[in-house]
């Protein structure tokens, strides 16, 4: 079965939620069960996710900065406020950047 972090109902501030690290990249998983996650990233500078692929939409929203992500050969800046949808079985990658912090969601079908 899944693990939830957070009560229902409880107000999370997302962006003071998980801590930046020097030359690391932090996640702090909130809600994972069989139909989905969510998940926290805080990707300090200069660091990245390896390109790879998931059965499954993946949609970030970014929180906190503003990221680089490539899907499928195609690199999108995405700003604190906004949000991407990365489609299921297209390769994708957080590309290096700027210090960002983002939620990512991940619902299972």
């Amino acid at each position: 079965m899944g693990n939830q972090v957070w009560k229902p109902e409880t107000v999370i501030n997302f962006v003071n939620s998980v801590a930046m690290a020097d030359g690391a990249i932090v996640s702090k998983t909130l809600v994972d069960k069989p139909a989905g996650s969510l998940t926290l990233f805080a990707i300090a500078e200069g660091q990245g996710i390896a390109e790879h692929k998931s059965p499954y939409d993946a949609t970030v929203n970014v929180i906190e900065g503003e990221a680089r992500f490539d899907v499928g050969g195609n690199v999108h800046l995405v700003k604190a406020g906004e949000g991407l949808i990365m489609p299921a079985n297209v390769p994708h990658a957080v590309l290096p950047g700027s210090a960002f912090k983002m939620l990512l969601i991940m619902i299972r079908s």
